[in-house]
């Protein structure tokens, strides 16, 4: 999972920063109103509404903008015609790459996603072409020390595995078992920067440098792109790449 855990990391630097921000909340607001639409707008009713709504919480999201894109949801006027689905690929060195999208014309996402990866060295694939390398997994990255004491309390409370990334600890479980988990480690009075279900590869492709500079870059393009809305990879990239697109960045 080392190169799922690099990305995700340099994607949380990446999202916290102001000129990115508008663009999270466009995205955010899309998945809040699909998730009212398909399951209601009672969160207690709607494990996709309760996700969405956290996550929002998690990246600052105003609670005017969470109401707005709630109420357009329900009203129908928001995500009515909005069309989920998984597209897949190959960037440069042959790494796999799955985007997950949501979109209101799916010719013209088609053909900016295809445009993208020509470009950066890459080309879309077919359905299916990779997406048996990820498994959904409840991930939770947590601002504490490893310990074993708390590895072994996450273990209790249903992690699956435990990872140590910079300063940062990332917890693996089952996506049903994400929100419990995460309520103990807050009741364990934990700093949560993030709980979401994404999207692991069973196995990681370690790049040379120039090879991880030019993919690094075509998940960044794609992840730009406004119809999608999560970019998973398996590439890992060696310490000096991810440092010298850190400061290109």
């Amino acid at each position: 999972m080392s190169g799922h855990s690099k990305w995700s990391q340099i994607k949380r630097q990446k999202g916290a920063a102001d000129t990115k921000r508008g663009q999270l909340f466009t995205k955010l607001s899309r998945e809040l109103s699909l998730a009212v639409r398909e399951g209601g707008d009672n969160p207690d009713m709607n494990p996709r509404l309760r996700l969405a709504m956290q996550k929002a919480h998690d990246n600052n999201m105003p609670m005017e903008s969470v109401e707005r894109a709630l109420k357009k949801g329900a009203g129908g006027t928001e995500g009515a015609n909005l069309i989920e689905a998984n597209f897949e690929g190959y960037g440069p060195g042959g790494v796999a790459i799955l985007l997950v999208v949501l979109t209101d014309n799916r010719n013209r996402t088609v053909s900016e996603i295809r445009n993208v990866f020509s470009r950066g060295g890459g080309n879309l694939g077919e359905s299916g072409c990779v997406a048996w390398i990820f498994e959904p997994k409840g991930m939770i990255t947590v601002e504490a020390a490893a310990t074993e004491e708390l590895a072994l309390f996450a273990i209790d409370a249903g992690a699956e595995d435990v990872k140590v990334v910079d300063s940062l600890l990332e917890i693996y479980t089952s996506p049903g078992d994400l929100e419990n988990l995460r309520k103990a480690l807050e009741e364990k009075n934990l700093t949560v920067v993030s709980a979401e279900v994404s999207m692991v590869p069973a196995n990681t492709m370690m790049l040379d440098q120039k090879t991880a500079l030019h993919t690094l870059r075509l998940l960044d393009r794609l992840e730009e792109l406004d119809d999608v809305q999560r970019v998973f990879t398996n590439a890992d990239f060696p310490d000096e790449a991810l440092d010298q697109y850190r400061a290109q960045a």
